[in-house]
């Protein structure tokens, strides 16, 4: 077997493994939770009689093992059962609300990404001078700043001050695409301060680990300017690792936006888990936690697999 084919293969076999341990925790960690879910959804004047006959609806009287593989078993076929609070089927909550998440998340990185990508290309360039430092202190200074910190004040100066957007993210079915990237801007101006010196320092980082090699060197000597020597060799050979920390960024976004989505009152998947603990809505904390583990394992699964694409001696070994 081709040694790419075969970290491939080891690498979503173990990310499999991985959430289906995440699966068991999350499931028998909210398990253990106090309180009776019977309890919660009937009020306390509910009576003995009542509570059984609900406990043996919903299937509370079964051993908790047998309890976790039917909850695995439909998740897995894209049954996650029916809210507690309102009735409705779950599915078809998050679908909405993951679209919103995926919609924030994905304008977040569009701005991210190229400009994280660019700024660490500058500072590699101008490393140990001006240019270098401001980046650098910069960046540090806002990813030192926790999520609702950099809201409120993002909220404060382009909102409340400067009347320059709305203060919170109100969005709903039949707005347009226009009207929906001015409702997420200020959330997306938080997630990229947040995630933006990550990305930075690891594309600085690894440009200058490749500028040590000879080939760099050779480059110089046939005279390309500092900038081409850095965009035609280096930053192609430090590829791997700039993707690889893209991709976990990636995964902040999806899965790290709850504190964001709070501040502005989004109606996101982050906004739903949070309701949802709230009313004690075991279910939808369930279905949100799952999802959420998945997609954070998924894109670890996609920066492995492109850190082993992008290894040459693994793609052509000897």
């Amino acid at each position: 077997m081709h040694p790419v084919v075969k970290l491939v293969s080891q690498r979503i076999a173990l990310g499999l493994l991985l959430l289906l341990a995440v699966s068991a925790l999350i499931f028998f960690g909210v398990a253990a939770l106090p309180g009776d879910t019977a309890q919660a959804m009937l009020g306390q004047s509910a009576t003995p009689e009542a509570l059984a006959n609900l406990r043996e609806k919903m299937g509370l009287n079964e051993p908790i093992f047998w309890r976790y593989l039917h909850w695995l078993g439909g998740f897995v076929t894209g049954d996650l059962g029916t809210s507690l609070a309102n009735g409705q089927d779950i599915a078809k909550s998050v679908g909405q609300r993951l679209g919103n998440t995926l919609f924030l998340a994905f304008w977040a990185a569009i701005v991210a990404v190229p400009l994280a990508i660019t700024l660490g290309l500058i500072a590699a360039r101008y490393n140990g001078r001006w240019p270098d430092k401001l980046i650098s202190g910069v960046t540090l200074a806002t990813i030192s700043l926790p999520e609702f910190v950099a809201g409120y004040i993002v909220m404060y100066f382009l909102a409340v001050r400067f009347h320059v957007f709305m203060p919170t993210s109100l969005v709903f079915s039949g707005m347009g695409v226009f009207e929906r990237l001015q409702a997420v801007a200020l959330p997306v101006i938080v997630l990229v301060l947040v995630v933006l010196a990550h990305m930075m320092r690891m594309t600085r980082a690894a440009i200058l680990n490749v500028m040590e090699s000879a080939y760099i060197e050779t480059a110089e000597l046939k005279g390309l300017t500092p900038i081409m020597v850095i965009w035609r060799h280096a930053f192609p050979n430090a590829i791997a690792p700039v993707v690889n920390v893209v991709m976990l960024n990636l995964a902040y976004l999806v899965v790290g936006v709850v504190v964001v989505e709070v501040v502005f009152a989004y109606s996101g998947m982050g906004q739903y888990l949070v309701d949802s603990v709230t009313k004690r809505d075991m279910p939808v904390v369930l279905a949100c936690g799952m999802i959420f583990a998945a997609i954070y394992i998924g894109l670890n699964i996609v920066a492995d697999v492109v850190s082993i694409l992008a290894n040459p001696r693994l793609r052509h070994p000897k």
